[in-house]
């Protein structure tokens, strides 16, 4: 299913977030299963799985990563379930070194200024992916498209470093 179809949204990574809710306070209105409430079994369930369907659709597109994952989907690169690692060596070597400052920050003897530090890089690393992940999704260029996914695959990653990250420094408030 277009999920830009269905919010009758422009496909495009950068999206007005307002038009977006705006349409899915709309859509829940029309298919909330209350509405049928009097129908036909059919009719009910067709309306709850209408319902799953716009409440998906509205987690995907408010989600900058779920959104370009979409956008590649609907360009036939699945990326929702793969297991593709990386061939980056720069990344990899980066990945190395935030792990090991991750480790580290338990024996610092400042461990708020270690995560401060690590969040800002994260950061820095993430709006770049991010900046230049939006230029390739414009492109229509296949080969665009397979380097806009290495930069979903990064942008994942660095989803999970930020939780381990954010459970570290739970853990030493603790």
């Amino acid at each position: 299913m277009n999920y830009f179809d269905l919010f009758n949204v422009v496909p495009a990574f950068d999206i007005d977030t307002a038009l977006l809710a705006e349409r899915y306070r709309e859509l829940q209105r029309a298919v909330h299963p209350d509405k049928f409430a009097n129908d036909t079994e059919q009719q009910k369930l067709l309306s709850v799985q209408r319902t799953a369907q716009v409440n998906d659709g509205y987690q995907t597109l408010k989600n900058p990563l779920r959104r370009a994952e979409h956008m590649l989907s609907l360009r036939g690169i699945e990326l929702s379930h793969e297991t593709t690692t990386l061939k980056d060596g720069a990344f990899l070597m980066q990945q190395m070194e935030w792990r090991e400052a991750l480790e580290d920050i338990q024996h610092s003897s400042d461990p708020q200024s270690s995560i401060d530090e690590l969040y800002e890089s994260f950061g820095e690393f993430e709006s770049t992916l991010l900046t230049k992940l939006a230029t390739l999704l414009i492109s229509d260029d296949s080969a665009d498209a397979l380097l806009a996914a290495d930069q979903i695959r990064k942008l994942k990653f660095m989803a999970k470093l930020h939780d381990e990250l954010a459970r570290i420094e739970d853990g030493l408030l603790d």
